[in-house]
């Protein structure tokens, strides 16, 4: 099968997000070319100094709506491995399975598109092909921001409005629409002393108010109805909040203090208007206030064309929601967008993460019935 030979040479590149994935890129670009495509790079440096890449390619007719494909080479970090026989950055194929950091998540994906584009590699297309795999979409999706403010061919999809596929791990189920992204931090600084000196300042006192606030909200967030949508399992954003003190003594004031707040919003929730009333709050407190993310919900007509016809293809019968995000939150100008790709969401990051053989088989095959229906 053509997309594990992909697959086995894609898990080879140990591509966490704090590292560069352009050893990975340059190998898909590679493939790309060899299928001819033509082909785009959207370089970027991330805050820690690290070079990252996008890889953008077309095939075929530059008009024509057609079909473009979404990805990313990008995986989560390995902080632990429980599969014995290789270890993450090792394909290894056993009962009916492939394992190995990012098959799942998103390196099968990938594997069974460009395996269904080799497939079809000889054949005119009469509407265009479009290809796109990000960097860090595994953290905040900087990569598919840097695609929508400088790629050319990306604005060729935009114009086109193309039938646009994400390929993230959905069972090869049809998804219409998908939560956002909402992150805030904020910060609290104190001044660090003895704390039987009286001369400390403590930077989690002043937090308390925030958090009593944050409190409040989070019970609306979890039982108003405006914030409710009983087409997502679970139905609400299902705020989470993690908090930070790096003082480490208990005779020491502490100087520093932070919050950070994490919640999922659906179709039509005003999420950019609590996040300014969450920033109110922090200002009347005298808080750092930042926002670290933000991802718009993914939202199709589950009775629009695109759709319709992913289901024929699939054989099913509905489409359905799901409660992560893609680079579609990103991705907001494209209209006829849906979430469709081979394996299970809950082997994504797992310590023995995996992907089906008949998964990647059966993801191939409709990739292929897509590219002939939509390109060919």
């Amino acid at each position: 099968m053509q997309a594990i030979e992909y697959l086995r040479e894609l898990i080879a590149y140990p591509s966490v997000s704090s590292q560069s994935n352009v050893p990975i890129s340059d190998h898909v670009e590679g493939w790309l070319k060899g299928m001819g495509f033509d082909t785009e790079r959207v370089n970027y440096v991330d805050a820690a100094g690290v070079c990252k890449s996008n890889v953008i390619a077309r095939k075929g007719p530059e008009s024509g709506t057609g079909l473009a494909w979404f990805g990313h080479t990008d995986v989560v970090p390995v902080t632990s491995w429980n599969y014995a026989k290789s270890g993450p950055w090792q394909a290894d194929i056993a009962d009916g399975r492939v394992y190995g950091r990012g098959s799942c998540d998103m390196k099968g994906p990938v594997a069974c598109m460009l395996a269904a584009m080799y497939s079809l590699a000889a054949q005119p297309l009469t509407a265009p092909l479009w290809f796109v795999v990000t960097a860090d979409e595994e953290i905040g999706m900087p990569g598919a921001r840097a695609v929508v403010d400088h790629s050319l061919i990306y604005r060729e999809i935009v114009r086109s409005q193309a039938r646009s596929i994400i390929g993230e791990p959905t069972g090869l189920q049809v998804v219409y629409a998908h939560k956002g992204g909402r992150s805030i931090r904020v910060t609290s600084h104190g001044r660090a002393a003895h704390s039987s000196t009286g001369l400390g300042v403590n930077a989690n006192l002043a937090m308390i108010p925030f958090l009593q606030a944050v409190y409040e909200i989070h019970g609306e967030l979890e039982t108003q109805p405006q914030w409710r949508d009983e087409r997502f399992s679970p139905p609400t954003p299902t705020p989470n909040l993690l908090l930070c003190d790096p003082n480490t003594a208990m005779n020491i004031t502490s100087a520093l203090s932070q919050c950070t707040l994490y919640f999922r919003p659906m179709p039509g929730q005003d999420a950019d208007g609590l996040v300014e009333r969450l920033r109110a709050l922090a200002t009347r407190s005298g808080l750092q206030f930042e926002l670290v993310f933000s991802g718009e919900p993914l939202f199709s007509d589950p009775s629009g064309p695109l759709i319709c016809e992913l289901l024929q293809l699939s054989d099913a019968d509905r489409p359905r929601t799901v409660a992560y995000g893609t680079d579609g939150a990103v991705f907001t100008e494209l209209q006829n967008i849906a979430v469709w790709g081979p394996g299970d969401i809950a082997q994504a990051h797992t310590d023995d993460e995996w992907i089906s053989l008949e998964q990647l088989e059966r993801g191939t095959d409709l990739y292929r019935q897509a590219i002939q229906r939509w390109c060919c």
